[in-house]
């Protein structure tokens, strides 16, 4: 799952009544979910083959359950990283990280419920089992499938979010039908790995604060966790959605901004304190994971801050000007 697409609006929101929301329905192709995963239907019952909605949740800890209906598949896409437990009859499904550009299915006419344990955002569609051969629908293969960072699908996030109101119903359309297609192609997971107890788990990320600025091995976490490496690994990448090496780097580029944004050293400086060997290896690695160099990123942080300390400039009221006019 990439590290963080950018979670810009991507809905019509104008103030309105309740005869303007009539007028603007047709408009609004990605819809703003006031319900997890539930979208309003048209008047007349009707729906379109694909439809795609947005969930946000700024809350740090909230939980939902529904519904798929009887003739859609639902695909989640998550826009930013989640902790999520996704369960069905006291089962669960998934408990972990979801890093933004995670993908995960439901088919027709299955309850899900779900335990947020962060602010989340999700970009969701909804297609008709219509659109899948009819294979996929008899076997009931893409039931409950959880795909970490799925590059194809994160990258049709992005494109419909980078949209936003520039996107029409054509272009959502073709979206939906493409990632559709890619879901029935996927070579699907034969072997169902456990995530890594938490207890391990909790190790590891201690141990990784405790020494990220130093070089750390696989086997090393591993040694950690009670593990063999190929255990590791992979129970590693259910919990958190990354591989070890992966989370290492995230945990370094994210003390880095902590630093740029609070300090003066100079770029080499920070590398080097926070386990990277080169200034030029810092600057790629996050650059990839953040979208920016570590350069512009601080300048750009320092632009927020400044807007934020900067105090509201109030007007003078008719009553002063006229009492400085007057003493003039």
């Amino acid at each position: 799952m990439s590290n963080n697409l950018q979670a810009a609006d991507a809905w019509i929101d104008l103030p309105a009544g309740a005869r303007d929301r009539e007028v603007l329905r047709p408009t609004q192709v990605i819809a703003r979910e006031s319900r997890w995963r539930q979208i309003d239907r048209a008047p007349d019952g009707a729906t379109e083959d694909v439809t795609i909605s947005r969930w946000e949740d700024s809350r740090s800890s909230s939980s939902h359950e529904t519904t798929t209906p009887d003739d859609r598949y639902f695909i989640g896409i998550a826009l930013k990283t989640a902790r999520a437990k996704l369960t069905r009859d006291r089962q669960i499904i998934f408990d972990g990280t979801m890093p933004a550009g995670t993908l995960y299915v439901t088919a027709p006419s299955k309850s899900l419920g779900v335990q947020f344990q962060s602010p989340c955002a999700f970009l969701h569609v909804h297609i008709s089992a219509d659109r899948l051969p009819a294979h996929v629908v008899a076997t009931d293969g893409l039931n409950d499938l959880v795909l970490l960072r799925d590059p194809l699908a994160a990258e049709l996030a992005k494109a419909l979010i980078e949209q936003s109101d520039a996107a029409d119903r054509r272009f959502t359309q073709c979206i939906g039908q493409t990632l559709a297609m890619h879901l029935t192609r996927m070579e699907l997971p034969r072997v169902r790995v456990n995530a890594l107890p938490k207890w391990r788990l909790r190790r590891v990320e201690q141990y990784v604060a405790d020494h990220f600025h130093r070089c750390i091995s696989l086997s090393e976490l591993a040694n950690v966790a009670g593990l063999s490496r190929m255990h590791f690994a992979a129970q590693f990448r259910i919990a958190t959605g990354y591989r070890p090496r992966e989370y290492l780097l995230n945990y370094r580029t994210e003390q880095a901004k902590m630093l740029l944004a609070t300090t003066e050293r100079p770029l080499a400086e920070i590398a080097l304190a926070v386990g990277f060997s080169t200034q030029a290896h810092f600057s790629t690695v996050f650059k990839r994971i953040s979208g920016e160099s570590p350069a512009r990123w601080r300048l750009a942080s320092r632009d927020e801050r400044l807007e934020v300390e900067a105090p509201p400039r109030r007007r003078p009221s008719p009553e002063v000007g006229w009492i400085a006019s007057a003493a003039a």
